[in-house]
């Protein structure tokens, strides 16, 4: 399988209080107010517990029902403060409040109570609300909208809605980036809005490359024009220098998450020798003692592996064997940076990658002849998957046990 603290509240009773009580009979001193609403306080928790216990020995299901319904309300009550402050205020602070209003409703039947025909209603709204108002059109708020807009379309299923959408909101930060983008105190806009398109033409790419849409040359040609304006404008960046309030571009995990995206395209399409590059580019790009870096490395392993590139003039083919010694070196080195990686950086990433390439080394080995070995690794890959429960791998682990047959 290629794939992939408390105190105490209870202090020593001193001697006068000892004293106290082995005269009780003397005259009382004057005792405060303070002092006799504690005892009272005292009297009133006794007699409450007392009665509380009374109570639940008479009518046990009663109480017990009672209570029930007592901590579900609390529970209720709080889950709706939370829903308040995370959906109705804090979501739209950056928004001014008639845009907020329609946004609150949008959020709600895309998130809460699913209702696409009416979250649209409600993003529409928002959006002719905010084109009244004069708000940005190319502000980092506005495009966002357009771009849960369409995610409530792929959530739906309606992924052509969401390509369209998609397309236009590319097109129209393109036309400004082209047409307004290179004038003074433009700089930092035109940095953030050519990342943003960026982003979406990745996604674009995804969207295409969905099994209901299965346009691959679309998908490829959105992911090829991100990768190229990524490193264009790095490019840029190095020759001409940063200009005056241009700002930072994107960060090296967006960078290599667009290269990645690209790796993918050309290994579902077979093309193993342009995916490797790229897997390789986006593994300079990513933290030394990150899962994610592990699951680059496998990446990279499994591409090297079925690597066929076509002939070169003029330089020899890099023999088979060549090849999968260098996949099976990716593949370990993916296992061994799974197994030293620790909370927090440690996520479900890890152990995936550990299964995955654990399981390739096992088909390493099987080229090389080596039945033993590859049976050992396959078992191995086994347990590790039914561990994490990835299914998938514990279906493959057993397809190539089945392949090797027994010792």
């Amino acid at each position: 399988m290629f794939a992939p603290r408390f105190r105490s509240a209870f202090r020593p009773t001193s001697k006068q209080a000892s004293q106290c009580s082995r005269h009780q009979r003397k005259p009382l001193p004057h005792i405060s107010i303070s002092y006799q609403m504690r005892q009272q306080r005292h009297q009133s928790t006794a007699t409450f517990s007392q009665a509380s216990k009374a109570l639940f020995k008479a009518y046990p299901f009663s109480v017990a029902a009672a209570t029930f319904f007592i901590l579900t309300g609390a529970g209720f009550l709080a889950y709706t403060n939370y829903l308040y402050y995370t959906y109705f205020r804090g979501a739209f602070h950056k928004f001014p409040e008639p845009v907020a209003k329609q946004l609150r409703k949008a959020l709600y039947y895309t998130n809460q109570a699913l209702d696409a025909k009416l979250a649209v209603k409600y993003y529409k709204e928002a959006l002719r609300v905010a084109d009244e108002i004069g708000m940005d059109p190319f502000s980092d708020e506005i495009i966002g909208v357009k771009i849960q807009l369409a995610a409530l379309m792929e959530k739906v299923q309606q992924f052509r809605r969401a390509i369209d959408i998609l397309e236009i909101v590319k097109r129209d930060n393109l036309r400004w980036v082209e047409e307004l983008g290179s004038k003074p105190g433009n700089e930092g806009k035109r940095t953030r809005v050519l990342g943003k398109t960026v982003g979406v033409s990745v996604k674009l790419g995804e969207l295409y490359a969905n099994q209901y849409v299965d346009e691959k040359e679309a998908a490829e040609e959105r992911l090829v024009w991100a990768v190229e304006t990524v490193l264009k404008e790095q490019k840029r960046r190095q020759e001409e220098g940063v200009k005056p309030e241009e700002g930072e571009w994107m960060d090296p995990e967006q960078i290599g998450g667009t290269l990645e995206a690209l790796g993918h395209m050309y290994e579902e399409k077979n093309q193993h020798y342009l995916a490797a590059p790229l897997f390789l580019q986006a593994l300079t790009l990513s933290p030394p003692t990150s899962c994610h870096t592990a699951v680059l490395m496998n990446n990279l392993s499994i591409s090297l592996a079925q690597q066929a590139p076509p002939p070169t003039l003029g330089q020899p083919p890099v023999s088979r064997p060549a090849l999968v010694s260098n996949a099976r070196a990716w593949a370990e080195k993916a296992v061994a940076l799974a197994a030293k990686c620790a909370p927090p950086e440690r996520t479900e990433e890890c152990d995936m990658a550990c299964a995955v390439a654990t399981h390739n080394l096992g088909e390493f080995a099987e080229m090389d002849g080596n039945i033993a070995e590859a049976r050992k690794k396959f078992e191995e890959a086994k347990s590790l998957a039914k561990a994490i429960g990835f299914q998938e791998g514990v279906i493959n682990a057993e397809d190539s046990l089945r392949r090797v047959g027994k010792p």
